[in-house]
């Protein structure tokens, strides 16, 4: 098995706030959320969508700024360690006499280390949510205008969204692509690498056969030039643009919503711009879509 998207990152400190607290609005408001986010959909001439980790917890993804995100848990890891670390020498006498003792601090950080090594493996597993699956069909049927993912799972192009429809700022873990052509080949299997490093094929085109490379960014790896050109274009033609299951805290990406003239977020963290959003919701992004979809008329397929 490969290791995992996290695991391949380059150290890197700065990661932002992680693990504060989810909040979740009332059924009531909810409800009048929904049937305001329904209207201005329906009033949009260019919607579009602004998509994060959050919108892939339901497939097992696990986020990396939640209370039980990738980030979150190394913190905490990290912190329970370097504490560990600073006992007094009697202290650590103590300990070794009730070796056999399980401490619930012990037991929580055993359970949480567990996630991050879940996290750490293939994305082969994961399919399309809910989320995914109703970001699909606004597309289809010409209500969404175009997609903006900060994810590198693959998901939105495994529940049929086309890659024209879609700008990949991250870039993907199942995507390498030609380094003279430039064709993009989407695979069934994690290609094994990050920061654009060879992969050990060739391109299938027999007058070009140059050498692929993984797509994905590492820390400090600038965004793909025509998607996040793409993505600020699209969001300036944008009269909405709704953000699903992101923290925006990630630049230069969570701040390609403001370029549109109003803008929604949903997600159950705070962001950096709720207080510059039309709207915010605080609920789980399939009962958000599911809801949506519902109040537009437009089933999902079984």
């Amino acid at each position: 098995m490969s290791a995992g998207y996290a695991s391949r990152l380059s150290k890197y400190d700065h990661k932002g706030l992680c693990g504060l607290k989810e909040r979740y609005d009332s059924d009531r408001s909810l409800k009048l959320k929904l049937d305001k986010l329904a209207t201005m959909v329906r009033a949009s001439q260019h919607f579009v969508v602004l998509t994060g980790a959050g919108i892939s917890t339901a497939a097992g993804v696990p986020d990396f700024r939640g209370p039980k995100g990738i980030w979150t848990i190394e913190k905490k890891i990290k912190k329970e360690e370097q504490k560990k670390n600073k006992k007094r020498p009697r202290e650590e006498e103590t300990d070794s006499k009730k070796e056999d003792e399980v401490h619930p601090s012990d037991s929580s950080l055993e359970g949480e280390k567990e996630i991050l090594e879940a996290s750490l493996s293939e994305f082969d597993k994961a399919k399309p949510t809910l989320t995914h699956l109703a970001i699909a069909k606004l597309s289809k049927e010409s209500i969404l205008k175009y997609v903006i993912t900060q994810n590198v799972d693959g998901l939105h192009r495994r529940s049929g969204l086309p890659r024209n429809k879609l700008a990949v700022l991250h870039g993907c873990v199942f995507t390498e692509a030609c380094d003279s052509c430039g064709v993009e080949y989407f695979r069934t299997f994690d290609v094994g690498t990050i920061g654009f490093k060879k992969t050990g094929r060739t391109c299938s085109d027999p007058n070009c056969k140059g050498d692929l490379k993984d797509t994905v960014l590492d820390w400090e790896d600038p965004l793909p030039e025509d998607d996040y050109e793409r993505s600020m274009d699209e969001c300036d033609k944008s009269d909405l643009v709704l953000c699903l299951g992101t923290s925006l805290r990630i630049e230069p990406a969570g701040g390609l919503p403001t370029r549109a003239k109003q803008f929604v977020v949903c997600n159950l963290q705070v962001t950096p711009y709720d207080k510059e959003a039309a709207l915010v919701i605080r609920a789980k992004v399939d009962d958000v879509m599911a809801g949506l979809l519902q109040r537009l008329g437009l089933p999902l397929e079984n």
